[in-house]
């Protein structure tokens, strides 16, 4: 059963609330330390894809996936605070009646903004080394950001529901396992399924969007396009880590957990 990796969800949404009570501002920084985190993951991949991308190559989003795996592995060994993974967490303590739904909801409002600014964060010190400014190295990047914008808002939320149903699968799949080497592999699986499947992750498009902003992007890359995508996008991951993860695994569980 999964009993016992849910006992770790528990503790670890415990842990992260004691952090919060202790000190809001190191609350906002672990969640930044998580999206530069994920700003890695993004550079990466779009610079290895982009060898793929400019000889029109269909190798390019494979290998983007697979080197973006780099970021969940930073995030999970790394620390952090990633707003994700604390709807499946904290959702999941408050079922439990182990944290108020109050504090949750403020919790996930300050790590979505902690998100926000480690991107933002991230983008500048991006732009700082000019390693991407090259159109040679940035056009991969710049056309996927241009495609997000362009999508419906109704395929949007649904793509950040798969998404990050697939996320929380990724983090708690391997609380079952023994030994780093199945969990690492289990974790970069599950993000290469995410990303290669095209589902939509908030704070993956926070860095790209952010990435694409310092650069010279095209000009349909807005502000107004971006929250066009975030909003719903956002919304998605929320509902896939609230009510596919928290939600269902409570209620399987509930009579093996009193």
């Amino acid at each position: 059963m999964e009993a016992k990796p849910l006992l770790e969800v528990e503790q670890l949404a415990l842990k992260k609330l004691k952090v919060f009570r202790h000190s809001r501002l190191m609350y906002v920084s672990r969640a930044m330390l998580a999206s530069m985190f994920i700003g890695f993951g993004v550079i990466v991949a779009f610079k290895t894809g982009n060898f793929f991308y400019v000889v029109h190559s269909p190798l390019a989003y494979p290998m983007a996936a697979l080197t973006f795996g780099g970021a969940i592995i930073l995030i999970a060994y790394g620390g952090g605070d990633l707003f994700t993974g604390n709807t499946f967490y904290f959702t999941f303590a408050a079922l439990r009646k182990k944290m108020r739904w109050r504090d949750v909801a403020t919790m996930w409002g300050y790590g979505y903004l902690g998100n926000i600014l480690g991107a933002l964060t991230f983008a500048f010190l991006i732009y700082a080394t000019g390693l991407f400014s090259d159109p040679s190295v940035n056009g991969f990047l710049l056309t996927v950001a241009a495609k997000k914008i362009h999508v419906s808002t109704f395929e949007l939320f649904f793509r950040g529901i798969l998404c990050n149903w697939l996320v929380c699968m990724a983090f708690f799949i391997p609380m079952a396992l023994q030994g780093d080497g199945p969990k690492l592999f289990t974790m970069v699986l599950f993000v290469f399924c995410f990303f290669i499947s095209g589902y939509e992750h908030s704070i993956a498009n926070m860095c790209t969007f952010a990435v694409s902003l310092v650069l010279q992007h095209p000009t349909s890359v807005t502000v107004g396009g971006i929250i066009h995508n975030l909003i719903p996008v956002t919304l998605g991951n929320l509902v896939g880590g609230t009510l596919l993860m928290a939600w269902m695994y409570y209620y399987v569980n509930r009579p093996f957990m009193e």
